[in-house]
C-alpha cells in the first residue's frame, strides 16, 4: 500500500513538473522552447558515410606537444551517384558549423540532404579549432563568443532593424525568409530563433586560421584524388580560394555564396581598414605578372557605386594582373536580396572577372528567390535555393 501511494505521488510530481517548471511558457520571452519530438530524416538515398580527420601537426616543445590544426571531415556517398564531381561544403566560419547543412532551425532537412538526394557525393567539415576539430589554448587565439541575441536578431533573422546606424545596411528591410510564423518572429522566444541560437558557436581568432584550413583542404582533395566542386560560404571561403589556387586541376567549379569579402578593404557592417589585401584572401595567391607582396597590386576604388544602396568596389588598375590558376574554373557568385553582404557582394565577382576568371554574379531575387539574408541555408526557401544551385551546376560544370 505504501509502495502504491509512493508511486502515485511520484507520478503526480512528474506531471506537475512537466506542466509547469519544465514546460515552455510562451509568455516568457526568456524561456527556450524545447523540441516536441525527435527530428529524423530518411537516409534511404545514402549508400555510405565516412567520418575522419585530415591535416594537423605536432607543435610545442619536447614533452609538451599538442596536435594542432586538424580538420574533421564527414562524407556522404549516395547509393546512386548521378554527378561525377563531389561537392565540398566550405560553409562554416564566424559562428556556425556544418550542423547548419543538416537541418534547418524549423526542422526541415538541410542542404546536405538536398544535394545527396539528387546524387551528389558531399563533404562537410569542421575547420580547425571549431566544432569537432580541437581547439588548442595558447595557439589558436582567443575564442570569440557566440553572437548575442540582439546581434542575431539584427543580422540573421530580421527580428528587428539594426540598432546602430554604423551597423545598418539599406537592404535589411527587404528580409522575408525567416522560417517561423511566431508572433515574435525572429526574436527571443520564437521557437525557431531559440533553436537557431543553440547552433551558434564561438570561433578562434588566431591570424593563421585561413592558411591552416587551406592546408587541410589541400590534403583532403589530394586524398579524394579526383576533381571536386567547391561551395564557399562566409568566413572560411577565403581558404577555398587558396585551395583553388593551389590545386586548380582538381577544381571543376565554384559556387561562391556570399563569401567573406570584399577585396582590399573591409566593409562588413561597421568594419573598417585593410582586408583581403590579396584580393580574395589575406594570404598570397598566384598572379600574372607575378608579385611577391600584396602591396605590388595596384588598386583603385571606383569613383561611383553601381547603385545608390551599394558601395564602390576596389579594383585593379589596368592592365590588371590575372589569377592564372583560377582562369579555367567556372564560378557562380550570388547574394541574398536583404543580406548585410549585399552592399559589397558584387565586388568579389568584379575582382575575379577583371583578373581573367569567368564569374557569373547573380542577385537571388533576379531568379525569383526573394527576401534572403546571409544564412540562406536556414531560411524558408532553402530547398529552392539548393535547386537553383544544382541547375547552375548542370549547365556550367562538365
Amino acid at each position: 500500500m505504501n509502495t502504491r501511494m509512493s508511486l502515485a505521488i511520484f507520478v503526480a510530481l512528474v506531471v506537475t513538473c512537466a506542466s509547469s517548471g519544465f514546460a515552455a511558457n510562451p509568455n516568457d520571452a526568456k524561456v527556450s522552447i524545447p523540441l516536441t519530438s525527435v527530428p529524423t530524416f530518411s537516409t534511404e538515398n545514402i549508400g555510405r558515410q565516412g567520418h575522419f580527420y585530415v591535416g594537423g601537426k605536432w607543435v610545442g616543445e619536447s614533452g609538451k606537444e599538442h596536435m594542432r590544426g586538424a580538420m574533421y571531415v564527414e562524407v556522404w556517398v549516395p547509393k546512386k551517384i548521378r554527378h561525377p564531381y563531389p561537392i565540398l561544403f566550405l560553409q562554416a566560419g564566424g559562428g556556425q558549423s556544418s550542423i547548419a547543412l543538416l537541418q534547418t532551425p524549423d526542422g526541415r532537412p538541410g542542404w546536405a540532404y538536398d544535394f545527396v538526394n539528387q546524387g551528389y557525393t558531399i563533404y562537410m567539415m569542421d575547420f580547425p579549432a571549431r566544432g569537432r576539430a580541437a581547439y588548442v589554448p595558447g595557439l589558436d587565439g582567443e575564442i570569440s563568443g557566440p553572437r548575442t541575441a540582439e546581434h542575431m536578431e539584427e543580422v540573421w533573422t530580421g527580428g528587428h532593424p539594426p540598432t546602430s546606424p554604423a551597423r545598418a545596411w539599406p537592404q535589411s528591410k527587404k528580409y522575408t525568409q525567416w522560417p517561423s510564423d511566431a508572433p515574435n518572429k525572429g526574436q527571443i522566444g520564437d521557437p525557431v530563433f531559440d533553436y537557431f541560437a543553440k547552433t551558434e558557436l564561438g570561433f578562434p581568432t588566431a591570424d593563421d586560421m585561413e592558411p591552416l584550413a587551406a592546408d587541410d583542404l589541400i590534403q583532403l582533395v589530394d586524398l579524394i584524388n579526383k576533381p571536386v566542386i567547391l561551395f564557399l560560404h562566409s568566413r572560411l571561403a577565403t581558404s577555398g580560394w587558396l585551395l583553388a589556387d593551389a590545386r586548380p586541376k582538381l577544381i571543376k567549379g565554384i559556387i561562391a555564396d556570399e563569401p567573406w569579402g570584399p577585396p582590399i578593404e573591409n566593409a562588413e557592417l561597421d568594419a573598417k581598414g585593410p582586408g583581403h589585401i590579396w584580393g580574395l584572401t589575406n594570404f598570397p595567391m598566384q598572379y600574372d605578372p607575378p608579385i611577391k607582396a600584396a602591396s605590388e597590386l595596384q588598386t583603385i576604388r571606383e569613383e561611383k557605386a553601381d547603385a545608390p544602396d551599394l558601395i564602390p568596389c576596389w579594383i585593379q588598375k589596368e592592365p590588371a594582373r590575372k589569377l592564372i590558376n583560377l582562369e579555367g574554373i567556372p564560378i557562380l557568385n550570388v547574394s541574398g536580396e536583404a543580406s548585410y553582404h549585399r552592399p559589397y557582394a558584387r565586388c568579389v565577382a568584379k575582382w575575379l572577372n577583371q583578373a581573367g576568371v569567368k564569374t557569373e554574379y547573380v542577385n537571388l531575387e533576379d531568379v525569383g528567390l526573394t527576401g534572403n539574408g546571409h544564412q540562406m541555408m536556414s531560411e524558408k526557401n532553402s530547398a529552392e535555393i539548393a535547386k537553383y544551385f544544382m541547375t547552375w551546376l548542370d549547365k556550367n560544370v562538365h
